[in-house]
């Protein structure tokens, strides 16, 4: 339950005087509420904060002011020169002071207005961007017409918020006001939730205070990612996050766990059938992962590898040592594609080791579904591999002892955790083939143990990656031509179109339409919106050489296997992050020989285009490439924190507070040794924090004590 002290905070922005329901409306899409969600809040208010300034100090007099540039004159009005009746000329005033005169332009503007608000011979204060017009000053509509007693209240520097159509930078300034009004007070009494006797907090002000100075700026630097004020936000926010993890992390190392220890058995059958041996990474990842599963208490890790590092290997291995123990496991993916190519591939790397697989997707039913689930329940099934559809309530294991999420990031919390809760004590594994910067990784897998996989298996060679102009396409299709003679397989990957899959569909089915009159009969399509056959088939027909071009959105992003390919061709890459290019681009050099990757790109490229596409071309580290990533697009991007329900952060940017970051791990720490509970004033005050930042996790597990 949230403290009922915090509840004006909560209250919807509607409660606020001056907005209605169609405000309402806007300021939640300015303000980036979820559809679903409960509309804008005052809180929400409170924590949009201006991106920008207008700065309204520079007061000089007319024959001295800067051109465009904002100016803040006081003048007096001299004349007025209405345009002619049914003109669509601008209406003009003229104002002057004891050095010059500028002309005040206003197009189909209320003249009643004008007249009213600039009458001849007053003394006004006209503040906005000064112009020169054929020779002459001018400021087309001013920001500002004041007299004496107003300019008083004009607050020097302006803030200027994220807005949206329809809504103007006044109607946002005057809800946050509103916002104020309703809980300045209430803020005012918080107590401080930080140790000062422990955290050292440089010149920072209190919680309130930094929003007043960030909402109310006196100077333009106030607002800045660097200032006291945005940085004391910062280190809450942080510090709610740490301290969720550190939470998380406490109870699961109290939860008793099951002490899992193989005969090595099957592992032994295993590395004997394969062609080449593990990495020393592989052999070290496995070694922490054997080391939790054989400790009482419950696993979770993180398992990080670059792409083609070998984890499917490393999860196989773990699983074996599960079943050898008597005991079952489970591996999800985030997609039926990948589902049915982990079955695939398991399966041929299990051929001789007694191991029973299965595969359970949201296409199963009716009594093939029924058989699979009553072979899982009596203890047939040693591994199910499968979707979202591992979650639903029918599915019942008879004793499941390790649970492994594959592309961890697409999944939330809840979801793993639903996992857990598919038998007693079960340990998870979940893994990712998007390498992730230490940052995030402290950030969102905090309550993880970690595991890094860095080395690619013994011969994969480096892949040639070139990039091209998209007006020289016709080039890429004459390679096409010289490659298919040679009997090779390419993957053709259509733009990113916004953030619409119905789009990016669209751009896939023109490319093949286009390749398909060039190569008859020899491309495939694939993209996400087909029907789960359809796809089978797609994949089937590349992967066996019936098809030698596939057509594909981003839906091969990951896990997407098939060696024979050597050539990914990459349409208009710079739409697309660099840890997509870095996926995309692993779908070859998968097997032995050469391969390429073009990066076809429309010109001219802008700054941040160009730097991703001389990052591709001068590295394959993934981890590399992950830590420039968070550098040009920031965390949300990344790990794709909207979709997957992880919490992106709104006050906090890991690109500048990267050293908040580690003092608010110290700090959780220290909390969580001292008082795990949160117990006492200093734990009430924390529970403020927690719940004011929305950690649901940690209020919960506090809460069910």
């Amino acid at each position: 339950m949230r403290p009922s002290l915090l509840d004006p905070l909560f209250a919807s922005a509607e409660s606020l005087v001056g907005i209605g329901p169609k405000m309402a409306v806007l300021l939640a899409k300015a303000l980036g509420c979820p559809a679903n969600g409960p509309g804008a809040r005052v809180i929400d208010l409170l924590f949009h904060l201006p991106t920008g300034t207008i700065d309204r100090r520079e007061r000089p007099k007319i024959a001295e002011a800067p051109v465009d540039k904002i100016v803040t004159l006081e003048v007096t009005v001299v004349e007025h020169r209405p345009p002619p009746a049914r003109s669509k000329a601008p209406y003009r005033v003229l104002v002057e002071d004891e050095t010059g005169d500028v002309l005040l332009v206003f197009f189909l503007t209320n003249s009643t207005w004008i007249e009213r608000s600039l009458p001849r011979g007053a003394k006004r204060w006209v503040s906005g961007k000064l112009e020169l017009w054929d020779g002459h000053r001018q400021m087309v509509h001013p920001d500002r017409v004041l007299d004496a007693q107003a300019l008083a209240a004009m607050p020097p520097v302006e803030p200027v918020y994220p807005a949206t159509e329809g809504l103007s930078q006044k109607q946002i300034g005057k809800a946050i006001e509103a916002a104020f009004a309703k809980t300045r007070l209430l803020m005012m009494k918080l107590p401080e939730w930080h140790d000062l006797s422990v955290v050292k907090l440089p010149d920072f002000p209190n919680f309130c205070q930094a929003l007043e100075a960030l909402h109310h700026p006196t100077e333009p630097e106030a607002i800045g990612l660097e200032s006291p004020a945005r940085q004391r936000l910062a280190l809450d926010e942080l510090l709610a996050s740490q301290l969720t993890l550190a939470l998380m992390r406490g109870n699961r190392r109290r939860m008793a766990g099951r002490i899992v220890e193989g005969d090595g058995s099957i592992t032994r059958k295993l590395l004997a059938s394969l062609p080449y041996c593990p990495t020393p990474c592989q052999e070290k990842a496995l070694a922490e992962i054997r080391a939790d599963l054989a400790a009482p208490r419950r696993m979770l890790r993180l398992l990080q590898g670059d792409v083609g590092a070998g984890k499917t290997l490393v999860a196989l291995l773990a699983m074996a040592g599960v079943v050898e123990a008597g005991r079952q496991a489970a591996l999800m993916a985030p997609t039926e594609i990948l589902a049915r190519q982990h079955h695939a591939n398991l399966t041929k790397l299990c051929a001789d080791t007694g191991l029973r697989l299965a595969l359970l997707t949201g296409r199963d039913k009716g009594a093939a579904r029924a058989r699979l689930l009553a072979a899982l329940a009596a203890g047939e099934i040693d591994i199910l591999i499968g979707t979202h559809a591992l979650f639903q309530e029918d599915v019942v294991f008879h004793d499941v002892g390790l649970a492994i999420v594959d592309e961890q990031h697409r999944f939330g919390v809840h979801q793993r955790l639903a996992l857990s809760d598919k038998g007693e004590a079960v340990d998870i594994l979940v893994m990712t083939a998007t390498p992730i910067p230490r940052t995030l990784v402290l950030t969102y897998f905090g309550d993880m143990d970690v595991s890094i996989l860095r080395e690619k298996p013994p011969g994969r060679e480096k892949i040639d990656t070139r990039a091209l102009p998209i007006d020289r396409i016709d080039e890429v299709v004459n390679g096409l031509h010289r490659l298919l003679a040679k009997g090779g397989r390419a993957y053709w990957v259509c733009p990113l179109v916004e953030e619409s899959e119905a789009l990016d569909v669209a751009a896939a089915e023109a490319r093949f339409e286009d390749l398909a009159s060039i190569f008859k009969g020899k491309v495939a399509l694939l993209h996400g919106r087909m029907k789960a056959a359809e796809k089978d088939a797609a994949m089937a027909a590349f992967a066996s050489g019936d098809a030698s071009i596939l057509v594909a959105t981003t839906v091969i992003e990951v896990g997407v296997d098939v060696p024979e390919a050597t050539v990914i061709i990459i349409e208009h890459a710079e739409r697309f992050g660099l840890a997509q290019l870095h996926q995309l681009r692993g779908r070859v050099g998968r097997g032995p020989g050469k391969s390429s990757c073009l990066l076809l790109y429309k010109a001219p490229l802008g700054e941040i285009a160009k730097a991703r596409i001389a990052i591709m071309r001068d590295s394959e580290d993934g981890f590399r490439i992950a830590e420039e990533d968070l550098r040009l697009r920031g965390e949300g991007d990344i790990l794709g924190t909207k979709q997957s329900g992880l919490p992106g952060f709104r006050l906090a940017d890991l690109s500048v507070h990267t050293q908040l970051l580690a003092l608010a791990r110290a700090e959780a720490r220290h909390i969580v040794d001292i008082n795990p509970r949160l117990e006492g004033a200093g734990g009430d005050a924390l529970r403020l924090l927690l719940n004011l930042f929305e950690r649901r996790e940690a209020v919960r597990l506090l809460d069910a004590g």
